[in-house]
C-alpha cells in the first residue's frame, strides 16, 4: 500500500543545504537543496512484509541504519525541491512494491497454425511457379 503524502510527512525528516548549480550568488546565500530521510524499518504505514520487500528492493538506496535518502535541488527554491522529494519518493516506493504478474502460458490456436501453414503453401507455389519448366 502506497502512503499518502499527510503519512509520509509525519514519518520522514528533511535536512537543507546549500546547493551548486544556477542561481548566481542566491546560491552561496540560500539552502535551497532538499534531502528527504525515511527509515523503512520504523514507517509505521508499512506491514512486515512490505518492508522486507522495501528493504531487499531498495538496498542499493539505503545506508547502514537502513534509511532512505532521497535528494532533490533542482530548483532554486526550498518548498519545490522538497515537494519534489516527496513525489520522487512515492515513485521510488511505488516502483520497489509493484509486484509482477506471473505470465499464463498460453496455445498457439489451430485456425492460426492452418493460416501460416496455407500461406507457406501459397508462396511456395508461387515460387515453383517462376522455375524454368524441365525439359525431359
Amino acid at each position: 500500500m502506497i502512503p499518502v503524502k499527510d503519512d509520509i510527512l509525519k514519518a520522514v525528516t528533511f535536512k537543507t543545504s546549500r546547493s551548486g548549480g544556477k542561481g548566481g550568488q542566491n546560491v552561496n546565500k540560500v539552502s535551497s537543496k532538499v534531502e528527504l530521510i525515511l527509515n523503512i524499518a520504523e514507517a509505521p504505514f508499512f506491514n512486515e512484509e512490505e518492508k522486507a520487500l522495501l528493504m531487499e528492493r531498495l538496498s542499493g538506496r539505503l545506508d547502514q541504519e537502513g534509511n532512505l535518502h532521497v535528494v532533490a535541488q533542482e530548483d532554486r527554491s526550498q518548498l519545490l525541491n522538497k515537494e519534489k522529494t516527496i513525489a520522487k519518493l512515492i515513485i521510488l516506493l511505488k516502483s520497489a512494491l509493484h509486484v509482477q504478474k506471473k505470465r499464463k502460458s498460453t496455445k498457439i490456436p489451430k485456425a492460426v497454425i492452418r493460416k501460416r501453414l496455407a500461406d507457406k503453401q501459397a508462396i511456395a507455389g508461387k515460387k515453383e511457379s517462376r522455375r524454368r519448366p524441365a525439359i525431359d
